[in-house]
């Protein structure tokens, strides 16, 4: 590609930062209005959305998982359907059936919840392994099939799945290929003292979702994800992340490391969080910052490191070290 031509995109990227900076901002502040106190949690899951990819919430009930995905959807002028994931969920539940009409001796496709634009999969770990496998095509490539049938999905399509990470009884722990589906895994955490005062105060008995206005469209949406991909990345930070990606795979405590979809996802994620940042060009801390969510759910603790329930938490530890070992890019 010629000097000019990379001029000519860099320019571009530039005028659509400048463009969409604000009306980012304003949907991230709508949605941090009810979910207070956790900014840096908004703009990742909004990066997710641009990114086109999907996100694992997990923490303890009651730290809002729910409400931000709620909010996500209610700020975009989308569809949203929540499943509650249950032990005796079928595939069928989720993905639609087909049912026999008389009239026109035909079959008819009736479709599932999964049939929208933002899917809240709320406790996805409380189903059978077969229903959360019938979800991994449509992790994957945005599509179902039923008898034979393929059905696409609404563009965009985001699944915002939540678990609770402490609590096994009655669970089915997601497999690794099912994670892997997964762009990030966020840990929510509780807001701070002053926030969660005012959150107890001024939500104690209505629902703070209703206040929310659709503050984008999804024509929008679309066009933020086509040009969230024009975002720079300089080659030194290539190199960055695959000095990354090289040491979970060499470090004595990991049996296995980083894949590379989950080398991509670094790269994709970088991206957007610098766009919804108002940047056309990613930087070293924004790599940095998007290890542990990146791949705390990818790789593999070896056996005798592995802490159990305590696992993520363990992996985070790890990717923290080797964030602090690999040398970072002037």
């Amino acid at each position: 590609m010629s000097s000019s031509v990379v001029e000519s995109i860099a320019g571009d990227v530039e005028q659509w930062v400048s463009e969409d900076k604000v009306h980012i901002g304003q949907l991230v502040d709508r949605i941090e209005s009810v979910f207070r106190g956790k900014r840096p949690v908004v703009e990742i899951v909004m990066a997710a959305l641009l990114a086109r990819g999907h996100v694992l919430l997990e923490d303890v009930p009651g730290t809002g998982k729910t409400t931000l995905a709620r909010c996500l959807a209610v700020s975009l002028d989308g569809s949203f359907r929540r499943i509650q994931f249950t032990s005796d969920l079928l595939p069928s539940d989720v993905m639609g059936v087909s049912v026999y009409r008389d009239t026109t001796g035909e079959f008819e496709f009736r479709p599932g919840p999964i049939f929208a634009s933002i899917v809240l999969a709320d406790e996805i770990n409380r189903t059978p392994p077969r229903t959360q496998s019938a979800l991994l095509e449509a992790l994957s490539e945005g599509r179902v099939t039923v008898d034979n049938t393929t059905h696409d999905l609404p563009d965009p399509f985001m699944v915002i799945a939540t678990q609770n990470p402490r609590e096994f009884h009655g669970a089915y722990p997601l497999p690794e290929s099912q994670l892997d589906r997964f762009l990030l895994c966020i840990d929510v955490g509780y807001p701070d003292r002053a926030v969660e005062r005012s959150i107890v105060e001024e939500y104690g008995y209505d629902d703070p979702v209703a206040s929310i206005t659709p503050a984008a469209t999804m024509d929008e949406v679309r066009r933020w994800q086509k040009r969230v991909a024009q975002v720079r990345v300089e080659p030194t930070l290539v190199d960055y992340m695959m000095g990354l990606v090289e040491a979970t795979r060499n470090h004595p405590h990991l049996d296995v490391g980083l894949s590379t979809r989950g080398a991509i996802c670094l790269h994709k994620a970088a991206q957007s969080i610098a766009y919804v940042r108002g940047r056309a060009y990613v930087t070293p801390d924004d790599i940095a910052e998007l290890v542990v969510p990146v791949c705390s759910h990818r790789v593999w603790i070896r056996a005798q490191y592995d802490a159990g329930s305590a696992r993520r938490t363990e992996a985070a530890a790890i990717l923290n070290d080797i964030v602090e070992s690999v040398p970072v890019p002037r």
